[in-house]
């Protein structure tokens, strides 16, 4: 019996490694909801494996490779629509913008004062005054950006564009096709495009590793 336990903790334990690289490299506070799902039920079906003596390891090891394949599949999925990932991960929140609290939709997150407070002083900020955008993370954590310092603003992600990061620096779709097309860009070769100083910085996928 004990031989048994050994083998199949000294197999799961193996085997579960190989799982998590292959469904990618994130710490614990990153994990989006789909990734804490498949987390809990594959060490449920290890526990269970190994409380089972005389079950066989395949009734654990067959519905976590399923479990895998729907992780993976669904993160490929995510990366080519945002709508998709949208859906899954949700979108981070501005809890903070230009110095004012967005208290109703702190209410709508159920995210209190006193979070928002905690995770303040985590970053090392004394008081609200000195916040001019937080932006709570699909991951929980807590982004901020400090008054008098020039942020870079992402308004092209993956050949996406972030309409509401437009808005904040005030300006729209057609002047940022303008833009790219004085750089002759069309909007799926970009990679990454970001607004900072009053200038707008592009990374091509060509120029990619």
């Amino acid at each position: 019996m004990y031989i048994n336990i050994i083998f199949k903790t000294f197999v799961l334990y193996f085997f579960i490694v190989i799982v998590y690289r292959l469904m990618g490299k994130k710490e614990v506070g990153e994990l989006s909801i789909i990734d804490l799902i498949v987390t809990i039920l594959i060490a449920e079906l290890a526990a269970i494996c190994i409380e089972k003596v005389e079950s066989s390891i395949f009734l654990s090891i067959v519905p976590i490779i399923v479990l895998v394949l729907i992780q993976i599949s669904l993160s490929y999925i995510s990366l080519k629509s945002e709508k998709i990932r949208n859906f899954i991960d949700g979108k981070p929140s501005v809890i903070i913008k230009n110095g004012k609290i967005n208290l109703t939709l702190m209410t709508k997150l159920r995210y209190g004062l006193d979070d928002l407070l905690s995770q303040l002083r985590d970053k090392g900020i004394r008081s609200l005054d000195e916040v001019e955008y937080a932006v709570l993370e699909n991951s929980g954590t807590l982004s901020v950006f400090e008054n008098g310092k020039d942020y870079p603003m992402p308004i092209i992600l993956d050949g996406e564009i972030d309409n509401q990061v437009l808005k904040e620096i005030k300006k729209d779709e057609k002047w940022l096709f303008n833009m790219l097309g004085k750089r002759n860009l069309k909007l799926e070769e970009i990679f990454y495009g970001f607004y900072k100083q009053d200038k707008l910085y592009i990374i091509k996928r060509s120029e990619l590793l």
